[in-house]
């Protein structure tokens, strides 16, 4: 398995969005010889050269355009997860745990979780399985309710 350095990922990115190695490492406030060395070891893991020559700067190969590709994707990822952490940690949630008899259609269950699918707070789970699983999920409180196409048997042990 090839394992890399995603910081040799940035500073391959960083690089590659400059176009050239000293114009990214004095963007990086880095040493020329040390930006170089790191993309030169990103390269190395890879197995595979990512940038070449031009002029009085650098140009991506083959193989650097697509990790140039996945590097945009990671790096837009990763301005989005300070956002995305805050959001979950400051949303208030409220988990709803649906057991779904495996005999009922799948498009009438949409149907009817359609209205509440896309309420931002809550937490939707579903569980499919049979009709007298889910009763006894249910029973355990691992559920809070249970869809199904015919009633639950009557128990007196089990309030339902």
């Amino acid at each position: 398995m090839n394992t890399f350095s995603y910081r040799h990922l940035y500073y391959f990115w960083v690089v590659a969005k400059e176009g050239g190695i000293a114009r990214a490492a004095d963007r990086l406030g880095m040493a020329v010889q040390t930006v170089g060395t790191q993309v030169h070891e990103l390269e190395k893991s890879l197995g595979f050269a990512l940038l070449k020559p031009s002029g009085r700067g650098v140009v991506l190969t083959e193989a650097g355009t697509a990790a140039m590709r996945q590097a945009d994707q990671i790096f837009q990822l990763g301005q989005q997860l300070p956002d995305v952490v805050r959001d979950a940690a400051t949303a208030p949630t409220v988990r709803l745990a649906i057991g779904v008899s495996d005999s009922l259609p799948k498009l009438a269950v949409r149907k009817l979780l359609q209205p509440i699918i896309e309420v931002p707070s809550l937490r939707l789970l579903c569980h499919e399985d049979e009709f007298e699983r889910l009763l006894g999920d249910l029973a355990v409180h691992q559920l809070d309710m249970v869809l199904s196409d015919r009633p639950a048997p009557p128990n007196p042990n089990i309030k339902l």
